[in-house]
């Protein structure tokens, strides 16, 4: 079974966050949710609070596949000023494990040149943080081990291209059958 760790910073988008996490479990993926605050209630930026699974200081990567990050703001900004959690993406993207991010989180990646000769995307205004990134105006871009999408209404399709990278398009398509999705 396919592990990923899913990152929630204060003032992260609630729909992107747990619409990939429902996705994901339905597809049947270990999904840890992870604050990356000092407490495992964390706020979104619409007032909705979630109880993550664990804090980072206590997640074991070890295992993971994958490793999520959801945007808003501040959830965005909040997740690139996370040192520990650079420190882990940067590991992941040596080990060539796989990284995802939606909205304006792709900037956590653009900031530490990750999405370098890269196709991605990103919620409008945000494209000046994905340093030398091939700009796509698509809602989910694949880049070699690299998932971005453009935001909230991307979600579903995030989620689902996720399931597909981790389980399989058979997968992916069944649940896009079943949750109705065109």
């Amino acid at each position: 079974m396919k592990k990923v760790a899913i990152h929630f910073a204060t003032g992260f988008e609630e729909i992107e966050g747990l619409a990939v996490v429902d996705i994901l479990r339905r597809a049947g993926v270990d999904v840890y949710m992870v604050s990356v605050t000092d407490r495992r209630m964390v706020t979104g930026a619409h007032d909705i609070t979630v109880v993550a699974d664990t804090v980072f200081e206590e997640m074991n990567y070890e295992d993971i596949d994958m490793i999520i990050l959801p945007g808003g703001i501040p959830g965005a900004t909040n997740l690139d000023a996370h040192e520990g959690l650079k420190a882990m993406i940067k590991k992941f993207d040596t080990e060539e494990k796989q990284i995802a991010a939606i909205c304006a989180a792709p900037l956590v990646l653009g900031n530490l040149g990750l999405l370098e000769n890269k196709e991605a995307t990103c919620y409008p205004g945000f494209e000046k943080y994905l340093k030398g990134a091939k700009i796509q105006n698509e809602k989910v871009v694949e880049s070699g081990r690299v998932v971005t999408a453009k935001g909230p209404g991307a979600a579903i399709e995030f989620g689902l291209k996720l399931v597909e990278r981790l389980v399989s398009k058979e997968k992916a398509d069944e649940l896009r059958k079943g949750m109705i999705v065109d």
